[in-house]
């Protein structure tokens, strides 16, 4: 078997190492390798992890839970639903902005970049941690999902007072790993700009997981990503 040793940090990689050692990790490094040879492949290498990277386990405190890095050149960083600076906002980061906005009172943000969450204890997690240039979905089914998973179910099983924000039918579908008796769920429709207008404006997530995280006697989050910019 191959030896896999992913660019991830210390104490998640200590964590998953069981994973890291499945047959269907494996499975899935040799299918990711053969997809590098014929295609563009988002996000980068280095960047694979970055959600994990950004946010070691005992910083932990809400997990945001998307399905597929975006496809287009220059858009996945590793950090679901997250741009780099500069890069337009896809319609679903353009809705979390506006009920950010709405919901916090904080300033539209300039950049769509979310790595300011993640350094606070935002887990900022795509199920499929990968995807093909311009063809998403197309990592789906390949090994990530059941990574992804034992993600979730060892953040639920270990940890407590934890936040999982799930948005839309495929994220909500992940509600059977958590344990609630220990974990919050909040639930909204899905940000694209196919439901945001069903609820997912109005749902108020960023004030009612500080709400949680108060009474858990966590410190807020800082949602507002225009901290210390002036324009």
């Amino acid at each position: 078997m191959t030896t896999i040793n992913p660019q991830i940090e210390a104490s998640w990689k200590e964590l998953l190492q069981g994973e890291f050692e499945k047959d269907y990790f494996n499975e899935l490094k040799t299918f990711l390798l053969s997809e590098k040879l014929a295609f563009p492949i988002f996000p980068p290498g280095p960047l694979i992890f970055e959600a994990f990277n950004k946010t070691p386990f005992d910083k932990l405190k809400v997990v945001i839970l998307g399905q597929d890095p975006y496809h287009g050149i220059g858009q996945a960083h590793g950090l679901c639903f997250s741009v780099p600076e500069g890069v337009a906002f896809p319609p679903s980061l353009n809705n979390i902005l506006t009920e950010l906005k709405r919901d916090t009172g904080c300033q539209f943000p300039t950049s769509g970049n979310l790595i300011s969450w993640a350094e606070q204890g935002v887990l900022l997690l795509n199920a499929t941690l990968t995807v093909r240039a311009n063809q998403a979905g197309s990592h789906q089914g390949k090994g990530w999902e059941q990574f992804t998973d034992a993600v979730i179910k060892l953040i639920s099983d270990t940890r407590e007072n934890i936040v999982f924000l799930l948005w839309g039918k495929y994220a909500q579908n992940k509600r059977s790993l958590i344990n609630t008796t220990k974990n919050f769920i909040l639930e909204a429709p899905h940000p694209s700009p196919l439901s945001a207008y069903r609820g997912f404006i109005g749902c108020s997530a960023f004030s009612k997981t500080n709400k949680i995280l108060a009474e858990s006697g966590l410190g807020p989050i800082d949602w507002n990503l225009m901290r210390g910019v002036t324009i």
